[in-house]
Protein backbone atom coordinates (compact mmCIF):
# COMPACT_ATOMS: atom_id res chain seq x y z
CA UNK A 1 0.00 0.00 0.00
CA UNK A 2 1.23 3.47 -0.93
CA UNK A 3 1.08 6.23 1.67
CA UNK A 4 0.65 9.79 0.46
CA UNK A 5 1.36 12.82 2.61
CA UNK A 6 -0.40 16.16 2.19
CA UNK A 7 0.58 19.39 3.97
CA UNK A 8 -2.62 21.29 4.70
CA UNK A 9 -4.38 24.10 6.53
CA UNK A 10 -8.01 23.42 5.50
CA UNK A 11 -8.93 26.95 6.49
CA UNK A 12 -11.63 25.95 5.61
CA UNK A 13 -11.72 22.75 3.54
CA UNK A 14 -13.40 23.07 0.12
CA UNK A 15 -13.91 21.19 -3.15
CA UNK A 16 -10.36 21.87 -4.36
CA UNK A 17 -8.98 20.03 -1.33
CA UNK A 18 -11.30 17.09 -2.04
CA UNK A 19 -10.07 17.07 -5.63
CA UNK A 20 -6.43 16.78 -4.52
CA UNK A 21 -7.19 13.75 -2.33
CA UNK A 22 -9.27 12.10 -5.04
CA UNK A 23 -6.61 12.67 -7.71
CA UNK A 24 -3.90 11.37 -5.39
CA UNK A 25 -5.76 8.08 -4.98
CA UNK A 26 -6.55 7.93 -8.70
CA UNK A 27 -2.86 8.24 -9.53
CA UNK A 28 -1.45 6.01 -6.78
CA UNK A 29 -4.26 3.52 -6.25
CA UNK A 30 -7.62 3.49 -4.50
CA UNK A 31 -6.14 1.86 -1.39
CA UNK A 32 -3.57 4.63 -0.89
CA UNK A 33 -3.45 5.81 2.72
CA UNK A 34 -3.47 9.59 3.21
CA UNK A 35 -1.53 11.23 6.05
CA UNK A 36 -2.04 14.95 6.57
CA UNK A 37 0.32 17.37 8.30
CA UNK A 38 -2.08 20.11 9.36
CA UNK A 39 -1.57 23.54 10.93
CA UNK A 40 -3.15 23.93 14.34
CA UNK A 41 -5.03 27.03 15.45
CA UNK A 42 -2.85 29.56 13.61
CA UNK A 43 -1.89 29.60 9.94
CA UNK A 44 0.99 30.54 7.68
CA UNK A 45 -0.27 33.96 6.58
CA UNK A 46 -0.05 35.13 10.20
CA UNK A 47 -3.70 34.67 11.07
CA UNK A 48 -6.12 32.75 13.28
CA UNK A 49 -7.69 29.66 11.67
CA UNK A 50 -11.39 30.31 11.10
CA UNK A 51 -12.20 27.04 12.92
CA UNK A 52 -10.09 25.22 15.52
CA UNK A 53 -7.76 22.32 14.88
CA UNK A 54 -9.97 19.51 16.18
CA UNK A 55 -12.93 20.47 14.01
CA UNK A 56 -10.75 20.75 10.90
CA UNK A 57 -8.98 17.46 11.65
CA UNK A 58 -12.32 15.68 12.07
CA UNK A 59 -13.56 17.12 8.76
CA UNK A 60 -10.34 15.92 7.09
CA UNK A 61 -10.99 12.34 8.24
CA UNK A 62 -14.60 12.46 7.11
CA UNK A 63 -13.43 13.75 3.73
CA UNK A 64 -10.94 10.97 2.99
CA UNK A 65 -7.82 11.43 5.11
CA UNK A 66 -6.73 8.55 7.34
CA UNK A 67 -4.36 10.20 9.80
CA UNK A 68 -3.92 13.87 10.72
CA UNK A 69 -0.73 14.99 12.44
CA UNK A 70 -0.16 18.52 13.70
CA UNK A 71 2.28 20.80 11.94
CA UNK A 72 3.83 22.41 15.04
CA UNK A 73 3.24 26.11 15.63
CA UNK A 74 6.78 27.44 14.90
CA UNK A 75 6.57 26.00 11.39
CA UNK A 76 2.85 26.68 10.84
CA UNK A 77 3.27 30.46 11.31
CA UNK A 78 6.53 30.93 9.42
CA UNK A 79 7.65 31.78 5.89
CA UNK A 80 6.70 29.48 3.02
CA UNK A 81 10.18 27.94 3.16
CA UNK A 82 9.98 27.04 6.83
CA UNK A 83 6.30 26.05 6.61
CA UNK A 84 7.10 23.63 3.80
CA UNK A 85 10.12 22.19 5.59
CA UNK A 86 8.12 21.60 8.76
CA UNK A 87 5.50 19.72 6.77
CA UNK A 88 8.11 17.61 5.01
CA UNK A 89 9.83 16.88 8.34
CA UNK A 90 6.54 15.81 9.91
CA UNK A 91 5.60 13.47 7.08
CA UNK A 92 9.11 12.05 6.68
CA UNK A 93 9.34 11.35 10.41
CA UNK A 94 6.50 8.83 10.13
CA UNK A 95 8.80 6.52 8.18
CA UNK A 96 5.79 5.51 6.08
CA UNK A 97 5.05 8.30 3.60
CA UNK A 98 6.10 7.40 0.05
CA UNK A 99 4.70 10.39 -1.87
CA UNK A 100 4.14 14.08 -1.11
CA UNK A 101 0.99 15.24 -2.91
CA UNK A 102 0.30 18.93 -3.51
CA UNK A 103 -1.51 21.22 -5.90
CA UNK A 104 0.23 23.54 -8.33
CA UNK A 105 -0.74 25.75 -11.20
CA UNK A 106 1.68 24.04 -13.58
CA UNK A 107 1.12 20.38 -12.65
CA UNK A 108 4.73 19.51 -13.59
CA UNK A 109 6.71 17.97 -10.72
CA UNK A 110 9.94 17.71 -12.74
CA UNK A 111 9.89 21.43 -13.59
CA UNK A 112 9.18 22.34 -9.97
CA UNK A 113 12.07 20.17 -8.80
CA UNK A 114 14.37 21.87 -11.32
CA UNK A 115 13.46 25.31 -9.98
CA UNK A 116 13.87 24.04 -6.41
CA UNK A 117 17.38 22.79 -7.18
CA UNK A 118 18.20 26.16 -8.73
CA UNK A 119 17.03 28.02 -5.60
CA UNK A 120 19.41 25.92 -3.52
CA UNK A 121 22.46 26.66 -5.68
CA UNK A 122 25.36 29.03 -5.11
CA UNK A 123 24.78 30.54 -8.56
CA UNK A 124 21.26 31.52 -7.53
CA UNK A 125 22.38 32.96 -4.20
CA UNK A 126 24.91 35.16 -5.94
CA UNK A 127 22.29 36.44 -8.39
CA UNK A 128 19.77 37.04 -5.61
CA UNK A 129 22.29 39.09 -3.62
CA UNK A 130 22.99 41.25 -6.66
CA UNK A 131 19.32 42.00 -7.34
CA UNK A 132 18.53 42.66 -3.67
CA UNK A 133 21.18 45.34 -3.77
CA UNK A 134 19.07 47.14 -6.37
CA UNK A 135 16.19 47.58 -3.90
CA UNK A 136 13.71 45.25 -5.62
CA UNK A 137 11.22 43.13 -3.65
CA UNK A 138 12.43 39.70 -2.60
CA UNK A 139 9.93 37.96 -4.90
CA UNK A 140 11.06 40.02 -7.90
CA UNK A 141 14.73 39.41 -7.08
CA UNK A 142 14.17 35.67 -6.75
CA UNK A 143 12.41 35.47 -10.09
CA UNK A 144 15.05 37.61 -11.82
CA UNK A 145 17.86 35.40 -10.49
CA UNK A 146 16.11 32.21 -11.66
CA UNK A 147 15.38 33.79 -15.05
CA UNK A 148 19.07 34.37 -15.56
CA UNK A 149 19.87 30.71 -14.84
CA UNK A 150 16.93 28.68 -16.15
CA UNK A 151 15.26 31.11 -18.54
CA UNK A 152 11.92 32.94 -18.52
CA UNK A 153 9.66 29.88 -18.77
CA UNK A 154 10.95 28.27 -15.57
CA UNK A 155 11.18 31.62 -13.79
CA UNK A 156 7.50 32.23 -14.57
CA UNK A 157 6.63 29.30 -12.31
CA UNK A 158 7.43 31.59 -9.39
CA UNK A 159 4.61 33.98 -10.26
CA UNK A 160 1.77 31.98 -8.73
CA UNK A 161 1.23 31.05 -5.05
CA UNK A 162 0.70 27.30 -5.32
CA UNK A 163 3.73 26.86 -7.58
CA UNK A 164 5.81 28.88 -5.12
CA UNK A 165 4.79 26.68 -2.18
CA UNK A 166 5.26 23.55 -4.31
CA UNK A 167 8.84 24.63 -5.08
CA UNK A 168 9.46 25.00 -1.35
CA UNK A 169 8.17 21.45 -0.76
CA UNK A 170 10.54 20.19 -3.45
CA UNK A 171 13.43 22.22 -2.04
CA UNK A 172 12.92 20.65 1.38
CA UNK A 173 12.83 17.14 -0.12
CA UNK A 174 16.11 17.84 -1.95
CA UNK A 175 17.87 19.40 1.04
CA UNK A 176 16.92 16.50 3.29
CA UNK A 177 17.81 13.87 0.72
CA UNK A 178 14.34 12.43 1.18
CA UNK A 179 13.17 9.36 -0.69
CA UNK A 180 9.61 10.76 -0.70
CA UNK A 181 8.46 11.35 -4.27
CA UNK A 182 6.72 14.62 -5.24
CA UNK A 183 3.30 14.19 -6.82
CA UNK A 184 1.59 17.34 -8.07
CA UNK A 185 -1.98 17.79 -9.22
CA UNK A 186 -2.98 20.78 -11.37
CA UNK A 187 -4.96 23.21 -9.25
CA UNK A 188 -8.47 23.94 -10.44
CA UNK A 189 -10.72 26.91 -9.72
CA UNK A 190 -10.28 30.35 -8.25
CA UNK A 191 -6.89 31.90 -7.59
CA UNK A 192 -5.51 31.62 -4.08
CA UNK A 193 -6.84 35.03 -3.03
CA UNK A 194 -9.47 35.32 -5.75
CA UNK A 195 -13.17 35.99 -5.58
CA UNK A 196 -15.77 33.28 -6.04
CA UNK A 197 -16.91 32.75 -9.61
CA UNK A 198 -19.91 30.61 -10.53
CA UNK A 199 -18.99 27.05 -11.48
CA UNK A 200 -15.41 27.03 -10.22
CA UNK A 201 -13.74 25.70 -7.11
CA UNK A 202 -13.47 28.48 -4.52
CA UNK A 203 -10.38 29.52 -2.60
CA UNK A 204 -10.29 29.24 1.18
CA UNK A 205 -9.56 32.96 1.43
CA UNK A 206 -12.70 33.76 -0.57
CA UNK A 207 -14.80 31.62 1.79
CA UNK A 208 -13.29 33.35 4.82
CA UNK A 209 -14.05 36.72 3.26
CA UNK A 210 -17.67 35.70 2.78
CA UNK A 211 -17.89 34.70 6.45
CA UNK A 212 -16.30 37.97 7.51
CA UNK A 213 -18.85 39.92 5.44
CA UNK A 214 -21.75 37.99 6.93
CA UNK A 215 -22.56 35.93 3.81
CA UNK A 216 -22.80 32.78 5.93
CA UNK A 217 -25.04 30.66 3.72
CA UNK A 218 -22.96 31.32 0.61
CA UNK A 219 -19.79 30.45 2.53
CA UNK A 220 -21.26 27.25 3.94
CA UNK A 221 -22.37 26.12 0.50
CA UNK A 222 -18.77 26.39 -0.74
CA UNK A 223 -17.25 24.29 2.05
CA UNK A 224 -16.66 20.55 1.74
CA UNK A 225 -19.70 18.75 3.23
CA UNK A 226 -17.85 17.47 6.31
CA UNK A 227 -16.27 20.87 6.86
CA UNK A 228 -19.69 22.50 6.66
CA UNK A 229 -21.01 20.19 9.37
CA UNK A 230 -17.93 20.69 11.56
CA UNK A 231 -18.21 24.47 11.18
CA UNK A 232 -21.89 24.47 12.13
CA UNK A 233 -21.16 22.33 15.19
CA UNK A 234 -18.46 24.76 16.34
CA UNK A 235 -20.68 27.72 15.58
CA UNK A 236 -23.49 26.25 17.69
CA UNK A 237 -21.27 26.19 20.80
CA UNK A 238 -19.77 29.64 20.26
CA UNK A 239 -16.41 28.59 18.80
CA UNK A 240 -16.81 29.77 15.18
CA UNK A 241 -16.13 31.79 13.19
CA UNK A 242 -12.77 32.83 14.63
CA UNK A 243 -11.24 36.07 13.37
CA UNK A 244 -8.13 37.86 14.58
CA UNK A 245 -10.10 41.11 14.83
CA UNK A 246 -11.92 39.72 17.85
CA UNK A 247 -8.62 39.82 19.76
CA UNK A 248 -7.59 43.18 18.35
CA UNK A 249 -7.47 45.02 21.69
CA UNK A 250 -5.34 42.26 23.21
CA UNK A 251 -2.96 42.36 20.23
CA UNK A 252 -2.67 46.15 20.36
CA UNK A 253 -2.09 46.03 24.12
CA UNK A 254 0.74 43.57 23.59
CA UNK A 255 2.32 45.72 20.86
CA UNK A 256 2.09 48.94 22.89
CA UNK A 257 3.82 47.38 25.89
CA UNK A 258 6.74 46.03 23.85
CA UNK A 259 10.10 47.77 23.75
CA UNK A 260 12.21 48.45 20.67
CA UNK A 261 14.37 45.49 21.70
CA UNK A 262 11.27 43.27 21.82
CA UNK A 263 10.39 44.26 18.27
CA UNK A 264 13.97 43.70 17.11
CA UNK A 265 13.72 40.07 18.26
CA UNK A 266 10.89 39.57 15.74
CA UNK A 267 12.92 40.75 12.73
CA UNK A 268 14.64 37.70 11.24
CA UNK A 269 16.42 39.64 8.51
CA UNK A 270 17.46 42.61 10.68
CA UNK A 271 16.18 44.81 7.84
CA UNK A 272 14.46 47.55 9.79
CA UNK A 273 10.94 46.17 9.71
CA UNK A 274 11.00 46.03 13.49
CA UNK A 275 11.49 49.81 13.63
CA UNK A 276 8.54 50.41 11.33
CA UNK A 277 6.31 48.12 13.41
CA UNK A 278 7.43 49.75 16.65
CA UNK A 279 6.65 53.24 15.36
CA UNK A 280 3.29 52.21 13.91
CA UNK A 281 2.22 50.46 17.10
CA UNK A 282 2.68 53.65 19.15
CA UNK A 283 -0.16 55.49 17.39
CA UNK A 284 -2.30 53.07 15.35
CA UNK A 285 -5.81 52.34 16.66
CA UNK A 286 -6.20 49.01 14.85
CA UNK A 287 -4.00 46.14 13.70
CA UNK A 288 -4.90 47.02 10.10
CA UNK A 289 -3.52 50.54 10.69
CA UNK A 290 -0.33 49.08 12.16
CA UNK A 291 0.21 46.93 9.07
CA UNK A 292 -0.66 49.74 6.66
CA UNK A 293 1.77 52.13 8.31
CA UNK A 294 4.60 49.58 8.52
CA UNK A 295 4.40 47.95 5.09
CA UNK A 296 6.79 48.71 2.23
CA UNK A 297 6.91 47.77 -1.44
CA UNK A 298 9.82 45.45 -0.76
CA UNK A 299 8.20 43.17 1.83
CA UNK A 300 4.97 41.20 1.68
CA UNK A 301 2.28 42.15 4.18
CA UNK A 302 2.11 38.50 5.29
CA UNK A 303 5.57 38.89 6.79
CA UNK A 304 4.37 41.79 8.93
CA UNK A 305 1.23 39.86 9.94
CA UNK A 306 3.41 36.99 11.10
CA UNK A 307 5.57 39.35 13.16
CA UNK A 308 2.46 40.81 14.83
CA UNK A 309 1.14 37.30 15.51
CA UNK A 310 4.50 36.24 16.98
CA UNK A 311 4.29 39.26 19.29
CA UNK A 312 0.79 38.28 20.42
CA UNK A 313 1.85 34.68 21.06
CA UNK A 314 5.09 35.70 22.76
CA UNK A 315 7.40 33.82 20.39
CA UNK A 316 10.52 34.85 18.49
CA UNK A 317 12.33 33.29 15.52
CA UNK A 318 15.46 32.73 17.62
CA UNK A 319 13.46 30.36 19.79
CA UNK A 320 12.10 28.25 16.94
CA UNK A 321 13.44 24.67 17.05
CA UNK A 322 15.39 23.38 14.05
CA UNK A 323 13.78 19.94 13.99
CA UNK A 324 10.29 18.62 14.72
CA UNK A 325 10.72 16.80 18.09
CA UNK A 326 7.53 14.69 18.07
CA UNK A 327 4.47 13.78 16.02
CA UNK A 328 1.24 14.91 17.65
CA UNK A 329 -1.81 12.95 16.48
CA UNK A 330 -4.88 15.10 15.90
CA UNK A 331 -7.19 12.51 14.30
CA UNK A 332 -7.23 8.95 12.97
CA UNK A 333 -9.67 6.45 11.47
CA UNK A 334 -9.26 2.67 11.23
CA UNK A 335 -6.56 2.88 8.56
CA UNK A 336 -4.92 5.68 10.53
CA UNK A 337 -4.77 3.51 13.64
CA UNK A 338 -3.05 0.82 11.58
CA UNK A 339 -0.55 3.41 10.42
CA UNK A 340 0.05 4.47 14.02
CA UNK A 341 0.75 0.86 14.92
CA UNK A 342 3.33 0.68 12.13
CA UNK A 343 4.83 3.99 13.19
CA UNK A 344 5.83 2.47 16.53
CA UNK A 345 8.50 0.68 14.48
CA UNK A 346 9.20 3.23 11.73
CA UNK A 347 8.86 6.74 13.22
CA UNK A 348 12.09 8.65 13.80
CA UNK A 349 10.60 10.77 16.63
CA UNK A 350 8.11 9.97 19.43
CA UNK A 351 4.40 9.82 18.55
CA UNK A 352 2.07 11.65 20.95
CA UNK A 353 -1.49 10.37 21.31
CA UNK A 354 -1.94 11.59 24.90
CA UNK A 355 -0.85 15.13 25.87
CA UNK A 356 0.53 13.94 29.22
CA UNK A 357 2.99 11.66 27.40
CA UNK A 358 5.07 14.70 26.46
CA UNK A 359 6.28 14.88 30.06
CA UNK A 360 8.30 11.72 29.39
CA UNK A 361 10.13 13.33 26.48
CA UNK A 362 13.10 15.68 26.38
CA UNK A 363 13.12 19.34 27.31
CA UNK A 364 12.78 20.58 23.70
CA UNK A 365 9.62 18.52 23.21
CA UNK A 366 8.14 19.70 26.51
CA UNK A 367 8.84 23.35 25.72
CA UNK A 368 7.21 23.02 22.30
CA UNK A 369 4.06 21.45 23.73
CA UNK A 370 3.86 24.09 26.45
CA UNK A 371 4.06 26.73 23.70
CA UNK A 372 1.26 24.97 21.79
CA UNK A 373 -0.90 24.88 24.92
CA UNK A 374 -0.39 28.60 25.62
CA UNK A 375 -1.15 29.47 22.00
CA UNK A 376 -4.34 27.39 22.11
CA UNK A 377 -5.49 29.39 25.14
CA UNK A 378 -4.79 32.66 23.33
CA UNK A 379 -6.63 31.40 20.24
CA UNK A 380 -9.70 30.62 22.35
CA UNK A 381 -9.96 34.29 23.34
CA UNK A 382 -11.12 34.97 19.76
CA UNK A 383 -14.17 32.71 20.07
CA UNK A 384 -17.42 34.58 19.39
CA UNK A 385 -18.69 33.38 22.79
CA UNK A 386 -16.06 34.17 25.42
CA UNK A 387 -17.67 31.72 27.86
CA UNK A 388 -16.43 28.95 25.52
CA UNK A 389 -12.82 30.09 25.92
CA UNK A 390 -11.95 27.75 28.78
CA UNK A 391 -8.18 27.48 29.17
CA UNK A 392 -6.00 24.39 29.40
CA UNK A 393 -7.82 22.27 26.83
CA UNK A 394 -4.62 21.31 25.03
CA UNK A 395 -3.59 19.29 28.09
CA UNK A 396 -6.94 17.50 28.32
CA UNK A 397 -7.98 16.74 24.75
CA UNK A 398 -6.79 13.66 22.91
CA UNK A 399 -7.10 12.97 19.17
CA UNK A 400 -10.37 12.57 17.28
CA UNK A 401 -10.84 8.85 16.62
CA UNK A 402 -13.40 7.70 13.99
Amino acid sequence: MQTAGIIIEYNPMHSGHLHLMAETRRLLGADTAVVCAMSGDFVQRGDFAVVGRRARAKAALQSGADLVLELPLPWAVSSAERFADGGVQTLAATGLVTHLAFGSECGDAAALMEVAACLDSELYRAGLHRFLGEGMSFAACRQAAVRGILGPEKAALLETPNNILAVEYCKSLLRRGSAIQPLTVPRRGAAHDGTVQEGENPSASAIRDLLRRGARETALALMAPAMRTAYQEEEAVGRAPVFAETCQRAVLARLRTMTEQDFAALDEGREGLCNRLYSASRTAASVAEVLEAAKTKRYACARLRRMVLWAYLGITPAGFPAEVPYLRVLAANGTGRTLLSEMRKTASVPVLTKPADVRRLGRAAQELFELEARAADLYALAYPDLSAAVGGKAWREGPVIL
